[in-house]
């Protein structure tokens, strides 16, 4: 895959993305305005992200970043594949089945391990019984991420980047339905867990087929080729674990503030939307691209393609961070602060997506220089490094609560997320001339960031400006347009004119073929 045809699938698959993250937007949006941040809310929040969090633990953060260099691999030496699949699908098939049983039946313990400021009121019963009701989502959501890694090492990213696109509209329409029938909505949402895990499954594996993949669980064996996934997995898995322990001490940090939670994840959804669009997308694509280099010795090649994926998500990045930082509480106030979603909720909300703007380039910088390591079949480093900044992250979370209280969960994410950068990048030292950066994105990042810089001036000229509209109801959605628009378009043409980009490199990457 030449570089401009990487940055087009990942433009594909950030396009998907965005769309997936606006539905997020709207849903999250209706939920501030059903529930604002009272207990239904929370308590959903916490039962939510434990199957989301087992998920990233098994599948997308850890057993793919091994199956799919090497599913890649099998491919490009026309080995069989379809039998690695099928077996890594029977074996993850019967882990989960078993782990979700599990999972349900110890549910008030891990609601108790993620929250455990909820012990004692209504917060943990709601949690226990909406994290019983959608837990099986995990067994789901991860035959999810196996077979998306399947399609993606094809080349098809469009039917894997649809999935949460349908989750999110899935959601949107069980809400519209419950306010029409009188329904509860924190038990609606519940329930809407489980049904869209088998709506998900349901379409990527129609898709998987359609690739000429059927794949149907079977006996588990643990094969040769399953044996090596493991140990390859195995440390990803580990840290896997390590960035779940981070979001956990997050987690409990915020139960013990009410509301803390929901502000959090909140402001995630909205610095999530960068993340994913561009971080999540590049590092989609970026991972089989690398692992089909290197087997077939393009060093020259591998290097172009990370140097041109790592000058796309700067000149993405680095705006939206400045942007997310600058207009925290404009944002927040115009997108969700009506209904049940008050003042404080606005202003703490907007403190937190400050903080993690603060942190966006690492964390989209980390899903760049991963795949170098996961296509070298390289996850014990990655591990070691995921352990040093979870250290920095509960030190810093820990200690900082009884100074700026639930903050401190959103500053340590950022700051570890840095740690975790650096490590990354002094790791890639050893790897050749492909993990270094060329002439053209040494030259090119200085330029984005001062553009960056010069737009983040004008944002906050314009916040001044538009102050009085942005508070009045009638007019604030179109003051916030209005401002971002300017934003855009101040960062576009100041980075035209000092050189931060050319046009040509838009036009090369939208041309088809």
């Amino acid at each position: 895959m030449k570089p401009i045809r990487l940055i087009r699938s990942a433009m594909v698959v950030g396009s998907w993305t965005l769309v997936s993250r606006g539905a997020g937007f709207a849903r999250d949006v209706m939920m501030a305005a059903y529930l604002g941040a009272g207990p239904a809310a929370e308590a959903f929040f916490v039962a939510f992200s434990l199957p989301n969090m087992f998920r990233r633990f098994f599948a997308e953060g850890a057993f793919n970043m091994a199956f799919v260099p090497m599913f890649a691999k099998k491919l490009e030496a026309g080995e069989d594949a379809a039998g690695f699949a099928r077996d890594a699908f029977s074996g993850m098939t019967w882990l989960l089945t078993v782990f979700s049983i599990l999972g349900t039946l110890a549910m008030p313990w891990l609601v108790w391990a993620m929250a455990a400021g909820f012990a004692g009121d209504e917060r943990f019963t709601l949690a226990v019984l909406y994290g019983r009701i959608g837990f099986c989502y995990i067994l789901f959501i991860s035959l999810v991420a196996l077979l998306s890694g399947v399609l993606n090492a094809f080349g098809r990213f469009t039917e894997a980047s649809f999935v949460p696109v349908l989750m999110n509209l899935m959601f949107i329409a069980a809400m519209l339905l419950a306010e029409r029938a009188g329904w509860d909505m924190g038990l609606t949402l519940a329930w809407t867990v489980p049904v869209t895990g088998v709506a998900q499954f349901a379409f990527t594996w129609i898709s998987a087929s359609r690739a000429g993949f059927t794949l149907v669980p079977g006996r588990p064996r643990l094969t040769p080729e399953l044996r090596r996934l493991l140990v390859i997995a195995a440390p990803a898995v580990l840290a896997g674990g390590v960035v779940q322990i981070n979001l956990l001490v997050g987690r409990q940090v915020a139960s013990f503030t009410e509301g803390a939670v929901a502000w959090l994840s909140y402001a995630d959804r909205l610095y999530q939307l960068p993340l994913g669009v561009v971080g999540i997308a590049v590092g989609t694509v970026l991972l089989p691209d690398l692992s089909r280099r290197l087997r077939a010795g393009d060093a020259d090649g591998g290097r172009a393609s990370l140097n041109r994926a790592t000058e796309f998500v700067m000149a993405l990045t680095l705006p939206a961070a400045v942007a997310l930082v600058v207009l925290a509480m404009p944002l927040i106030s115009v997108l969700f602060g009506r209904g049940e979603f008050g003042a404080d909720d606005v202003a703490n909300t907007a403190l937190a997506l400050a903080i993690y703007g603060l942190g966006l380039p690492a964390f989209v910088l980390q899903k760049t220089l991963q795949p170098l390591y996961y296509a070298r079949e390289d996850t014990r480093r990655p591990f070691r490094y995921a352990v040093v900044s979870m250290v920095v992250n509960v030190t810093f979370a820990v200690g900082m609560m009884p100074l700026i209280g639930f903050a401190a969960a959103a500053l340590a994410t950022t700051v570890s997320g840095w740690f975790m950068l650096v490590q990354l990048w002094l790791g890639t030292r050893g790897m050749g001339d492909e993990a270094r950066a060329d002439a053209r994105l040494r030259g090119r990042v200085w330029r984005i960031a001062l553009a960056s810089v010069a737009m983040g001036g004008v944002l906050w000229l314009g916040q001044v400006a538009l102050g009085p509209m942005l508070g009045m109801a009638g007019l604030r959605y179109a003051a916030l347009a209005v401002l971002c628009g300017t934003g855009i378009v101040a960062y576009f043409g100041i980075g035209f004119v000092i050189g931060a980009f050319r046009l040509s490199d838009f036009r090369s990457a939208l041309r088809r073929g």
